[in-house]
């Protein structure tokens, strides 16, 4: 199995939840499939010309602690929606990450784009709970999921008008995700071993995903260099939380990363 990982960390602490979780799949599904009030995030990012800005609401990170203590969900979707961003990503991870239900919820009321739940997936019940506090899209790690479960639980997200955004570290992994049907692909450039971030790893790995998928490069990217950089390798969409939660003008910086 190679070395432990920070993700392992983290997926044992929500596998142990959802083994914990005495909620009938069978209601939430019922309950989630009333809502129709879907925001299209796929057609979002590839309606932009140019590179598309998926803007994170991130309070802490497990490796840099606290980003940003007076963070105030409404202001800064309210901002990111503003400066451009096609998309708004909230982490609701409430552990290891500070974030909550209520973000997303406070993001999507002060918002019109489409609002993407950053979580760890581990249940088909996380998708309905995602659906019922309004997110559009789910995150889907593929390190997280065996094949089958991926492929579960991305007809899951089809089925409740969701789109998934499916993150991968390499190109085994990009093979995984595209045979289990996805049709956005995410890379994350930090390795998940020594958490440091390896753009070359995104720059290469993109040559395994087709065309016709969604590309949208996630971790790590500080600055216009690093966006321009992605841009020019192809990939369609930046995923961004620090850089812009801890700018002291992330209107200014999403503006520059846009359309490129």
């Amino acid at each position: 199995m190679g070395s432990r990982t920070y993700l392992d960390d983290i997926l044992a602490f929500h596998r142990q939840r959802c083994s914990a979780d005495s909620r009938s799949f069978s209601k939430l599904l019922e309950k989630a499939e009333q809502i129709d009030d879907s925001r299209d995030f796929a057609n979002a990012i590839s309606s932009t010309s140019g590179l598309s800005v998926i803007a994170e609401i991130k309070r802490r990170s497990p490796s840099k602690g606290n980003l940003r203590d007076d963070l105030d969900p409404v202001a800064l979707a309210s901002l990111y929606e503003s400066a451009g961003a096609s998309c708004i990503s909230v982490l609701t991870d409430a552990e290891f990450f500070s974030g909550s239900s209520q973000d997303l919820i406070a993001a999507r009321s002060s918002t019109k784009i489409p609002i993407l739940r950053k979580d760890f997936t581990m249940d088909k019940r996380d998708i309905c709970d995602a659906r019922l506090m309004g997110a559009d899209c789910v995150l889907l790690i593929v390190a997280a999921l065996e094949d089958e479960k991926l492929r579960e639980f991305l007809s899951l997200t089809k089925e409740l008008g969701m789109d998934a955004l499916v993150e991968t570290h390499d190109e085994r992994e990009v093979e995984r995700a595209l045979r289990a049907g996805a049709n956005i692909i995410g890379v994350n450039q930090r390795d998940l071993v020594t958490f440091t971030v390896d753009q070359e790893r995104a720059i290469r790995v993109i040559e395994r995903i087709p065309p016709n998928v969604i590309r949208v490069a996630e971790s790590g990217i500080r600055g216009l260099d690093d966006a321009v950089a992605l841009a020019q390798a192809g990939y369609q969409a930046v995923l961004v939380g620090e850089a812009f939660v801890t700018a002291s003008d992330p209107s200014s910086l999403i503006s520059s990363f846009k359309g490129l």
